[in-house]
């Protein structure tokens, strides 16, 4: 893989709330061939329309994303705009939102990727413009822009990490939420906190889902699996420190924890709970009046397009699930399709909404066990 053509920024502002939601089922088959053959004609209009303007060759991307998803957005970009050179300022969407807020009057960033979810609302309105990628119609049932002002490009999938070789120590195993409370766990379940943690938002939204949302039924079993969990500040531990052997199960999200088989791990397993899964929808955003907004607005409509998804998802060994119904899986995906999974709808508005209310309870909960 070939080094990420930008200059990644380390910022030092504090990490404020991200939110997470989603829908069930997305869809990771491939269009019948006169619908991609036509996806591709209008992405190539597109591109061609976008030539016409004056795209200049710079664009400031502020982004949550992984080093590994940079550099396949960046190189399958520079294949179709190879004019434009992509500098990366790199952080939680809690930190360049708040960067975002700050340079305001004179915005420093294009556009964003990663961080910002379909259950934020309107939360971040005065940052960003009123305006969605050319191809939001072509999006998946429910993975559409929900505010007019996020253009929804890929999705967080909830999942365990699994130690496959301590659970099989333990002699335990791990494929339910009812499996967790299993007494042998207790402390050996690591997730991050779902106040400053998206990934860890996500989790929690999908327990809601299984069990209701703000039902005595949740809280029972959030009661329950919290004496065996462990909570810390970082999502990415939830996968990593379940390969180093710390702990035997993280709830996390798949395109992070599937890495570490792509990269060769023999000892985790990616699996998702037997009472059903869900998925959050992220983001691209262009930020207010950027300074090179032609440039912003092609990067949006080429990852939002059946072409640079499929790039990207060949790019990516199949790694990340995206939004658009037509793009094309490749044959050597590392996700499981989601026609062998169990789905569970997620009441994306209702957990919007009682967001605060939920943190607040879980908090509550947590400290009469810490």
């Amino acid at each position: 893989m070939r080094k990420v053509l930008a200059t990644t920024l380390a910022l030092t502002m504090g990490v404020s709330l991200a939110a997470c939601g989603g829908s069930p089922a997305p869809a990771t088959t491939a269009a019948p061939a006169e619908t991609k053959a036509e996806a591709a004609a209008e992405t190539k209009a597109g591109e061609a329309k976008a030539e016409e303007a004056d795209l200049g060759d710079t664009l400031v991307l502020y982004s949550s994303m992984t080093e590994f998803d940079l550099d396949a957005l960046i190189t399958c970009f520079n294949e179709v705009y190879p004019d434009i050179e992509v500098e990366v300022v790199s952080g939680s969407v809690g930190e360049y939102t708040s960067r975002i807020a700050a340079e305001a009057e004179n915005p420093q960033g294009d556009v964003t990727w990663g961080g910002l979810c379909d259950s934020d609302g309107d939360t971040h309105k005065d940052l960003f413009e009123a305006w969605v990628s050319d191809h939001n119609d072509e999006a998946m049932e429910g993975y559409s822009t929900p505010n007019g002002f996020y253009s929804m490009d890929h999705l967080s999938t909830v999942c365990f990490c699994v130690n496959t070789e301590l659970e099989k120590e333990l002699g335990v195993e791990i494929n339910s939420y009812e499996d967790l409370l299993n007494p042998a766990l207790k402390g050996k379940i690591v997730l991050s906190d779902p106040n400053s943690s998206s990934a860890a938002w996500n989790n929690l939204c999908n327990i809601f889902s299984v069990y209701g949302v703000d039902t005595p039924e949740a809280w029972d079993y959030i009661d329950k699996l919290m004496d065996n969990l462990v909570v810390v500040e970082k999502s990415s531990v939830c996968f990593n420190s379940v390969f180093d052997g710390e702990y035997v199960v993280g709830l996390t999200y798949e395109d992070g924890a599937i890495k570490l088989n792509q990269n060769g791990s023999t000892t985790t397993e990616v699996r998702y709970p037997a009472e059903g899964t869900s998925a959050a929808a992220y983001g691209m955003a262009i930020v207010k009046n950027a300074p090179h907004m032609e440039a912003a607005k092609a990067m949006v409509n080429f990852v939002c397009s059946a072409e640079g998804q499929s790039r990207m998802a060949e790019y990516m060994e199949g790694t990340l699930r995206l939004t658009n119904a037509n793009y094309k899986t490749p044959d050597n995906a590392w996700l499981k399709a989601s026609s062998d999974m169990k789905w569970v709808a997620r009441p994306v508005e209702e957990l919007t909404e009682k967001k605060a209310d939920l943190l607040a309870k879980w908090n509550d909960m947590l400290g009469k066990h810490q």
